[in-house]
């Protein structure tokens, strides 16, 4: 790493956070702001980054050899306008990762449009008990342990790689990993085609290629001349059902292209702690479960809500859901209509948008779309919480909170409100 001082405009982010974390680790000196602190950012401040609230021009540190900014920053960011007016080079955060990753010997990539976090955390998992340390980069916390290490000797780093803006095609990995493809995040790099060159791209670059078979993966990565296509199978893998063991017979067959021993890897596997916000149990009794998911494209709320419903078949089942990204909603608002139907009954929060976005259908058109038993309220997190624990029900209730934006501050109040 030629830089010594770095600093992170978004640093609070899932995929900012942990980049940052590994060059503390590295030795890097790391500054860096965010809208609002969270758990993430009073990590990064332990581990002796300094974190700024908000966003300034002040922020930028006299030291700083390098800015790098989620692509969700625009331009006129005052401390991208401070850096550019300094002559300080600036990079998205796919760009440094690309830069990062370049550095060990063999490298997985994990994209695709779902399902990324789960198999890079669970290979992760599966290769540190079999006593690696690889590096790697996760874009949540596992449920106990971290989400990024430097890791030692140079030889594995294991990375999610992001297609919503095209830097998935930045990397050169040993072994690329695809679960799945569809058409979200088009609307973000300039339409479908874009985005299946993009990742043509990306298997030109893998030396070996690891994926689902389907019909779009399988017309865009037929030409890889060291691919693995796996048949997706609705069983078990291990104790995981549904979309879960699809990502854990992925993450096994790529352990297995490192060469690491298939039984070895699959017993490492078994205690798995699972990923954070991946429908994950934040409050269990007899009359009321609550799970958290991260959910946010209608295929994997599609996928979420029939796991709830085989995991938990006897309890009603009601959520609070919050919409990522205006251009999302605008393109699958039918879609998470039908889904959200699929409930018991539905409070639909405010769309979480990146920095000004706006658009032109809202929270309030979804459940409209989405018929009686969806409502949509709008308030801070603690209304929202007592409102959800207020829903009327017939029989012992299962709570899912689902969302990728800030709808994690619901559990700032739920614990509080449960009588």
């Amino acid at each position: 790493m030629k830089f010594t001082s770095v600093h992170f405009i978004g640093i609070g982010g899932a995929g900012m956070a942990p980049l940052a974390s590994i060059l503390l680790e590295r030795g890097v000196a790391v500054s860096g702001s965010d809208r609002e602190l969270n758990a993430k950012t009073a990590r990064l401040a332990a581990a002796g980054a300094k974190i700024f609230a908000g966003h300034d021009a002040a922020h930028l540190p006299d030291s700083a050899g390098l800015v790098v900014y989620s692509s969700a920053v625009p331009p006129e960011n005052p401390e991208r306008r401070r850096a550019a007016a300094r002559g300080i080079p600036q990079l998205r955060r796919g760009e440094l990762l690309a830069e990062l990753a370049g550095e060990y010997r063999r490298v997985v990539a994990v994209s695709g449009s779902h399902g990324k976090t789960s198999i890079t955390a669970m290979l992760v998992h599966a290769l540190r008990g079999c006593g690696f340390t690889p590096g790697f980069l996760i874009g949540a916390a596992l449920r106990n342990g971290p989400s990024s290490s430097a890791g030692q000797g140079g030889e594995f780093f294991i990375t999610e790689v992001d297609e919503s803006d095209g830097t998935h095609t930045l990397v050169s990995p040993f072994l690329g990993v695809v679960p799945n493809l569809d058409d979200d995040h088009a609307w973000s790099v300039g339409g479908e085609e874009a985005l299946h060159e993009n990742f043509r791209t990306f298997a030109r670059r893998s030396q070996k290629l690891l994926y689902y078979g389907a019909p779009l993966p399988d017309r865009l990565f037929g030409f890889h001349p060291d691919a693995t296509r796996l048949e997706r199978r609705d069983a078990p893998c291990g104790p995981w059902i549904g979309f879960q063991a699809w990502n854990a017979r992925l993450a096994l067959h790529a352990a297995a292209l490192l060469g690491v021993d298939p039984e070895r890897a699959e017993r490492a596997l078994a205690d798995f702690p699972g990923v954070a916000r991946r429908l994950a149990v934040r409050f269990d009794s007899p009359e009321l479960v609550i799970v958290e998911d991260y959910a946010h494209h209608p295929a994997e709320l599609a996928s979420s809500i029939a796991t709830l419903r085989r995991r938990w078949p006897d309890r009603e089942l009601q959520l609070v859901f919050q919409p990522h990204r205006y251009a999302r909603l605008a393109k699958y608002l039918p879609e998470f209509a039908a889904e959200l139907a699929k409930a018991d009954s539905v409070l639909v929060t405010d769309v979480f948008a990146a920095w000004s976005e706006t658009g032109p259908v809202d929270s309030a058109a979804l459940a409209a779309a989405a018929g009686e038993r969806v409502r949509y309220l709008p308030g801070t997190w603690r209304e929202i919480a007592a409102a959800a624990l207020a829903l009327p029900a017939h029989r012992p209730r299962l709570l899912a909170v689902i969302g990728a934006g800030d709808i994690e501050h619901i559990f700032d109040y739920l614990p509080q409100l449960i009588k």
